[in-house]
C-alpha cells in the first residue's frame, strides 16, 4: 500500500513539474512577449509582455508598455515561418492609451521584434489578420472632430507589409 502511495506522489509531482516548468521549445509562441521592439525610434524590451521604464531617470513617472493581444499568426516576411502580429499599448502617465501594432518575426530560435507602428490614441482595437503576406489591422476610431471622450464608432482597416524587416503601412 505504501508503495502505491509513493508512486502516486511521484506521479503527481512529475505531472505538476511538467506543467509548471517553462517550455524550452523554440516553437513556443510565447517567446514573442520577451522580445525587444522599436517604438517611436526607441527600443522597448518586453518581459512577459510588459515593460516599465522611468520617463526621466529618478522620476516617479513611468512609461508602461503592455502586450494587448489580438494575435494574428502567419508568414509576413516570405520565409515560410509563422510570424506573430499583435497590439501593444503604451501609457506615459497622461490620459492617453496609445495603441501600436507590432510584429515578431519567427527565427531559428524564438522571435525577433521589429518596429511597432502607431495606430491611434484610445481607439477600440479589433482583429488582426495575416493574408497573403500582408497584415490587416482593424479598429474603430472617432469621427473627425469628435472629442477624445466620445466612444470610437468608425471602422478602419489599415494594411501593412514587412519590407526589409521593417513594418510598413501600404495603401490599398
Amino acid at each position: 500500500m505504501n508503495k502505491i502511495i509513493i508512486v502516486l506522489i511521484i506521479l503527481v509531482v512529475a505531472v505538476s513539474a511538467w506543467f509548471l516548468l517553462p517550455i524550452k521549445d523554440s516553437d513556443n509562441i510565447g517567446y514573442f512577449k520577451d522580445a525587444t521592439y522599436i517604438i517611436e525610434n526607441q527600443p522597448v524590451a518586453l518581459k512577459n509582455g510588459y515593460s516599465e521604464v522611468e520617463i526621466v531617470p529618478g522620476s516617479a513617472s513611468k512609461q508602461i508598455t503592455r502586450y494587448f493581444g489580438n494575435d494574428a499568426v502567419g508568414d509576413l516576411n516570405g520565409d515560410d515561418k509563422d510570424d506573430v502580429a499583435f497590439y501593444l499599448t503604451q501609457e506615459s502617465g497622461g490620459s492617453g492609451t496609445f495603441y501600436y501594432v507590432a510584429v515578431a518575426l519567427k527565427k531559428e530560435k524564438g522571435y525577433q521584434g521589429i518596429n511597432a507602428v502607431f495606430v491611434g490614441d484610445r481607439i477600440a482595437p479589433q482583429n488582426l489578420e495575416i493574408r497573403d503576406g500582408e497584415l490587416i489591422v482593424n479598429y474603430a476610431e472617432r469621427e473627425k472632430g469628435e472629442p477624445i471622450s466620445a466612444s470610437p464608432s468608425i471602422g478602419v482597416s489599415k494594411y501593412f507589409k514587412v519590407i526589409d524587416n521593417i513594418l510598413t503601412e501600404i495603401n490599398k
